[in-house]
């Protein structure tokens, strides 16, 4: 099984940041089968202020460059996307149009 880490902000608002908390607790049923389907195995987000950090555990035949995770043409998963997106915001750093930016390993315990 390969592993993901990716990072993303939230908007620095305490009641945007407590209503995308919420909606995590209550992910769609179709986005959770979506992801699942495109090979991830494990995902995990942590959030610390409006900073929030997502580790992703997929199959080993899944390919980053070119699978997406779950299904971005799926009407429901781009309607979860875009309410998603009114409590993000980019990295300063991101380019337009990218929302979860792919981390780099640098340290694993030997």
């Amino acid at each position: 099984m390969k592993e993901y880490a990716f990072a993303l902000d939230l908007q620095n608002n305490p009641e945007k940041i407590v209503s995308y908390i919420v909606h995590h607790k209550n992910v769609w049923p179709i986005v959770i089968e979506k992801i699942k389907e495109s090979g991830v195995r494990d995902m995990k987000i942590y959030q610390l202020a409006n900073r929030l950090f997502m580790i992703v555990k997929v199959e080993d035949d899944f390919s980053i460059e070119t699978d997406p995770i779950g299904d971005p043409t799926h009407p429901e998963v781009q309607r979860w996307e875009n309410l998603m997106w009114e409590y993000q915001q980019a990295l300063p750093f991101a380019h337009k149009g990218e929302k979860w930016l792919l981390m780099n390993n640098i340290f694993q315990l030997p």
